[in-house]
């Protein structure tokens, strides 16, 4: 809801990813966490806590919107992403629920540390009723005793986030058990699911696999992908982790699940420290030795006769990893079965019989960003409303129908985020969007631009853009700008702190103009509407990176005819 009176449940590709989702599994989990809030929440302050009841309204609009525009059951919604909660919110969040017949939607908090939320849930009898998962960041397979205490459901809400390389599928299937077998952990959430984001923005390639680049159609299947599905192929939500688990006598791990209808899965992994090393917390040093490993069986599976297998090895020496191999059944003997484990192995032990190693056609090849690249936004009911390989890092650029205008710019991209949000990050105070190769050097973008606001307005191209997310506001490059009262800067960060070149250009707001800016070596030229503004700015500090479009504050403006030609 970009402003207090605006509800669009069509927004963004989250619903698409979501509806995708349940085509493929009925059954799969979907939970809402905010990481930001639109600033109108806060009433100009970077604070979603202080009216409660609107920041409990918007968040369960999301949740019926979810339903009634698309038929998703949202599972389980979050507080905040990584930043403080606030017991008064959590009750009325969850009365606001109650309230709009969502009692099935459950709670997690804190999505952060496991403290203070876990002290506090036992401290305060009210809240320990309402929060139905403690949920914790990168917990490094550890948990603390308030947290156990409670009796709820443990999860590491978010984990992973690690480069997707042999190391990454060595992290991930070193946490997908051991947050259960150290920290009781019955969940484990990867950030993110796949790496579709310009690789040289944070957490380049953090995904279980790799699609980066719609333009060429390329994807990777990573071996993270394969680590999962040793657990997911095999078990569901709602099956229940074994209580007799743990660590293996010469290091690695086991844990075993059940789905309480005579069904057993059994998981194994003996990944060596150096190659499971996750970005973070720290890993403490442990080793890892080849070893032989026996299982009984008791109980009711104690009359097992045979078990399917499945393996992974991931081999760092020569790159021949075996990944999700199906193996010959093993056969149970007297209610035991044996194994021979050597270093950085994944077994999967089973009476699910369905497992099968998807496969899929050979992506296309690799290709960089094209060199010439045009964009004109003439889309009249576009699938999505960004524009496809623009990359918003601060603000929102949507698709627009500008029926004011029935010239040549009816249909345009436009920033629509009037009012800095409650961010989860440091972001900008400028809005911004990249696109393009992060290695283009010389260059010439064009854009036509349309300011919106008067006197104060202002917008920008720019070049060789070289930081975005989280680290967006320190982003240097080669930044045109042109202002509503009728001057210009060049400025060698987004920032405006580095002042290149500046005077007169004569633009205002309420009619639209040219801006083309063009690199070569150290030297960059500006032309308003065909006609050189300024020439020869000295570029220092900015070497390579994206093209880009923005704002100089979270304003209206409009972009169209956006093109760009690297030399």
């Amino acid at each position: 809801m970009h402003y207090a009176d605006d509800e669009n449940y069509f927004r963004g590709y989250e619903w698409w990813l979501m509806k995708e989702a349940k085509k493929r599994n009925p059954n799969i989990t979907l939970i809402g966490l905010p990481w930001a809030f639109p600033g109108w929440i806060g009433r100009g302050k970077n604070w979603p806590y202080d009216f409660p009841d609107i920041t409990a309204f918007y968040i369960v609009s999301w949740l019926i919107g979810a339903k009634q525009y698309h038929d998703l059951d949202i599972d389980y919604v979050g507080i905040w992403n990584e930043r403080p909660f606030d017991k008064k919110y959590i009750k009325l969040l969850r009365f606001t629920l109650d309230k709009h017949g969502l009692q099935r939607v459950r709670i997690i908090a804190s999505d952060n540390l496991w403290q203070p939320i876990s002290v506090d849930m036992l401290r305060d009898v009210e809240l320990h009723g309402l929060v139905d998962v403690i949920g914790a960041h990168y917990p490094g397979t550890l948990t603390v005793n308030d947290a156990l205490k409670t009796g709820k459901k443990l999860w590491a809400s978010e984990d992973y986030s690690t480069f997707n390389d042999q190391t990454g599928g060595g992290c991930w299937a070193r946490i997908l058990n051991q947050n259960y077998v150290n920290g009781n952990m019955t969940a484990t959430i990867s950030w993110n699911l796949v790496a579709s984001y310009y690789e040289q923005l944070p957490f380049g390639r953090d995904g279980l696999m790799t699609a980066e680049e719609p333009w060429s159609g390329h994807y990777v299947v990573e071996t993270p992908i394969w680590i999962t599905a040793h657990t997911t192929q095999f078990t569901q939500p709602g099956w229940y982790y074994l209580k007799t688990v743990g660590h293996l006598d010469q290091g690695g791990s086991y844990v075993a699940l059940t789905d309480r209808m005579g069904n057993l899965t059994i998981i194994i992994e003996t990944m060596t420290h150096d190659h499971s090393v996750c970005i973070r917390p720290p890993l403490p040093s442990f080793n890892v030795s080849a070893q032989n490993a026996t299982f009984s069986l008791k109980g009711s599976f104690n009359k097992l006769q045979t078990l399917q297998v499945w393996y992974s090895k991931l081999d760092f020496s020569f790159n021949k990893s075996t990944l999700f191999k199906k193996l010959s059944p093993i056969k149970v003997s007297g209610g035991s079965f044996s194994l021979t484990l050597g270093l950085d192995e994944v077994y999967t032990i089973t009476t699910i019989s369905s497992g099968q190693k998807g496969n899929f056609p050979n992506p296309p090849a690799s290709q960089p960003f094209p060199r010439k690249y045009k964009e004109d936004f003439n889309v009249r009911n576009p699938p999505f409303t960004e524009a496809p390989n623009f990359a918003d890092q601060t603000g929102v650029f949507e698709y627009y129908c500008n029926m004011s205008d029935p010239g040549e710019h009816v249909f345009t991209l436009r920033q629509v985020v009037t009012q800095k949000p409650i961010t989860w990050a440091a972001d900008a105070d400028q809005t911004i969007s990249v696109i393009g190769d992060y290695n283009w050097k010389n260059m010439i973008v064009t854009c036509d631009i349309f300011i919106e606001t008067l006197n104060v307005g202002g917008v920008f191209v720019a070049a060789r853009v070289n930081k975005g997310g989280e680290v967006v506001r320190r982003a240097k490059g080669v930044f045109f700008w042109v202002f509503a009262d009728g001057t210009y800067q060049v400025t060698g960060d987004l920032a405006g702190t580095s002042v290149l070149a500046e005077g007169m250009s004569g633009v205002g707001a309420g009619k639209w103009h040219t801006l083309s800016l063009h690199i070569t070596g150290i030297f960059a030229s500006g032309f308003l509407n065909g006609y050189p503004l300024w020439k020869n700015a000295i570029v220092t500090d900015a070497d390579h990176g994206w093209v880009a479009i923005g704002t100089r504050s979270f304003e209206f403006a409009q972009f169209d005819n956006f093109m760009v030609e690297a030399l």
